[in-house]
């Protein structure tokens, strides 16, 4: 069998979500975790990551960008997405915070009526101010 690589943009949503799991579970193994891909969203989580010390277990939404939502607000999420080719592991409300600092996202309607608001391209600020959560 000759393997070749695959576009991205030609799968489907079900076919990125596996793609980006599998590309962000190898980074976490890095950091020593070991990923476990859950068949629902149990408690707004699409993947456990559990560390080798036994100490960290996370429950971990994963995005194909940036995303912030009120109904993840106190449910110990990290969120992990991709931006210009590095992801990213943040608590949730960490991020709510970064986003109110550095965006005006919280006040858009989208926030404020949708209860969710999401983007590819942060601006300088927020890109700058997530690099303590790349992994």
């Amino acid at each position: 069998m000759k393997l070749e690589k695959i576009q991205y943009s030609e799968l489907n949503a079900k076919q990125k979500e596996a793609f980006n799991f599998q590309k962000v579970a190898g980074e976490l193994a890095d950091f020593g975790f070991n990923c476990i891909k859950l068949a629902d969203d149990w408690q707004g989580a699409d993947f456990l990551a559990y560390h080798k010390d036994g100490s960290n277990t996370l429950k971990v939404q994963l995005k194909s960008r940036i995303f912030i939502a009120k109904k993840y607000i106190g449910k110990e999420l990290y969120m992990t997405f991709p931006v210009r080719d590095h992801w990213y592991l943040i608590e949730h409300e960490t991020l709510v915070d970064i986003v109110g600092e550095t965006t005006s996202w919280l006040e858009s309607s989208s926030w404020q009526e949708s209860g969710a608001y999401s983007s590819k391209n942060p601006n300088a600020a927020l890109f700058q101010a997530l690099s303590p959560w790349q992994l």
